[in-house]
């Protein structure tokens, strides 16, 4: 379609004037892609263009969708349809709901916002065939995106995707994609969502102290409410980023993990005295955790929180069931969850980065089935037969639980991870991300480091290998472990290097971490001037 046909049939005047008004250049560049399926759905700026996301290209993506599951046999059924509190999120999913609609499916949507897994959660509760989330998750206040689940609230993967950016491509005009109204449904399934979060506590003494932010995000009064329900009453929010406020003021990026982003968490935390902070990203499927020590409250890596519930989730497990149980990690977090698995007797997976492929760790495992999986970019899957997806909310009951238990027993979160240290040797781990200005020039990095890589890390020999998009650097002794993963971010103008260091403890755990910190700061220094 060229530029001219494509401003004729934008539907949305705003977006078609803004296209209108372009010179050529930057008409030409904005149509010299589309946009397709990446780590988790379409994600781009929202302005006029197929790059971007504007009505236009959710119609269109829609109308794919529906071809798709037609073509599987699946038309008629019931595709569920949410959104979160971004621009242009609710004449999205509107728009996406209404062309399911129009096409003969029966469509379960909300008037209101609902963070993410609770999308996933009514695709999977529900039977429905498919599920579409408007949502760029910790994006950029300038972005949003369309995320779309089939078999089972999974995301979905390669063909699916490809089939429907085919689809996108043969799509009629956007408007001229019909269009019909859908009545949105009560909130019994976000109850049922509720219900199944908060059943997820097992222990009964303790009752923390929580200091809670949504991050601007569409998950504070959920997450308040399955809190509460789990019996964690004794909850304190971050006021000024509660409400959901797509253009995320009171932080530079809306993502618990960036520098900064926390710190009104966590001032709130030592202020009211809480025994543990959480900080979910603003469509509530990722959870970043806070915890006191002696220097003062620090926010845990999302590699810290997954050894933590790894180990918390595999120790409640009847011994007949932990031998038929996954817990599954991506190739870019931590190596320690395979030694938590193999400590307790259970089986781990190694997946490729994204929810897509963690919450498929189990597949072809005839007699095993995934109990958690998480991402070291604060994704957890902690409930899999109710959500096969990250969740933050239901995570965040999950960690309340753990520290209840802990602090039930005069223990701490230090203390538990100075046992998992004790128990399988230091590891640390860090990450550096080099913004770049386009794909092209990611993948420019990555060729130079494939085409000379380095010899030795840290003063150690390396091996390197491939995987995917991901290049592999590993090397050590039989007293340290290095290995450093690089790979263009599938989300971001980004390409992101993923370090850990393995140390053996001895007798001396302080002297291990040393050791530890002291390589990986060599890492880092090197990973910067890549």
């Amino acid at each position: 379609m060229t530029p001219e046909d494509w401003i004729a049939h934008d539907p949305d005047p705003v977006t078609a004037a803004e296209l209108a008004a372009l010179d050529r250049d930057e008409l030409t560049a904005r149509f010299a892609r589309s946009l397709t399926f990446g780590t988790a759905g379409l994600r781009g700026p929202v302005r006029g263009g197929p790059d971007a996301m504007n009505l236009a290209v959710v119609l269109r993506a829609s109308w794919a969708v529906t071809r798709v599951l037609t073509e599987r046999g699946l038309g008629g059924s019931t595709v569920v349809v949410g959104r979160d509190a971004r621009h242009g999120s609710a004449q999205f999913g509107a728009a996406a709901a209404e062309v399911f609609a129009a096409q003969g499916f029966s469509v379960i949507t909300w008037e209101h916002p609902v963070p993410t897994p609770v999308v996933a959660f009514a695709v999977r509760h529900t039977g429905a065939a498919a599920g579409v989330q408007i949502t760029a998750s910790h994006n950029p206040p300038e972005d949003n995106g369309y995320k779309v689940y089939f078999d089972g609230g999974l995301q979905i993967v390669l063909p699916a995707d490809r089939e429907i950016e085919a689809g996108m491509t043969a799509a009629p005009p956007a408007d001229q994609i019909a269009r019909l109204p859908v009545r949105p449904a009560d909130d019994t399934l976000v109850d049922a969502y509720v219900a199944r979060a908060a059943a997820l506590r097992r222990t009964t003494r303790g009752k923390p102290r929580v200091a809670l932010t949504a991050m601007h995000g569409v998950g504070g009064e959920l997450a308040v409410r399955v809190l509460q329900s789990a019996g964690f009453d004794d909850v304190h929010t971050v006021t000024s980023q509660f409400d959901p406020d797509p253009d995320f003021p009171t932080v530079a990026f809306p993502n618990p993990e960036e520098p900064g982003a926390a710190d009104a968490l966590l001032e709130l935390a030592e202020r009211i005295g809480a025994d543990v902070a959480i900080a979910l990203d603003p469509d509530a499927d990722r959870c970043a955790v806070g915890i006191p020590t002696s220097n003062g409250w620090r926010m845990l890596s999302g590699n810290e929180t997954g050894w933590l519930l790894g180990d918390y989730i595999l120790s409640a497990l009847p011994p007949e069931r932990t031998d038929h149980s996954v817990v599954a990690s991506s190739v870019v977090s931590s190596q320690l969850l395979a030694a938590i698995a193999a400590y307790h007797g259970a089986h781990h997976v190694q997946t490729l980065t994204g929810f897509k492929w963690l919450a498929r760790a189990d597949a072809g495992l005839a007699d095993r089935s995934l109990v958690y999986a998480y991402e070291e970019a604060i994704g957890h899957c902690v409930d899999p037969p109710a959500v096969r997806d990250k969740d933050g909310v239901s995570a965040a009951v999950v960690v309340c639980d753990l520290v209840a238990s802990l602090g039930a027993q005069g223990d701490s979160v230090t203390t538990a991870l100075d046992r998992l240290a004790l128990r399988h040797g230091v590891h640390t781990t860090a990450a550096v991300s080099r913004r770049v200005a386009s794909p092209a020039a990611g993948a420019a990095m990555m060729t130079r480091l494939r085409t000379t890589p380095p010899t030795e890390l840290a003063g150690y020999a390396i091996k390197v290998t491939e995987q995917a998009d991901a290049l592999f650097l590993t090397g050590g002794d039989d007293q340290t472990s290095i290995r450093v993963v690089v790979r263009p971010s599938g989300t971001e103008p980004k390409v992101k290097c993923y370090i850990e260091v393995g140390q053996v403890v001895g007798s001396d755990l302080a002297h291990a971490r040393r050791r530890a910190a002291v390589v990986q700061e060599q890492l880092l220094e090197v990973a910067r001037s890549w």
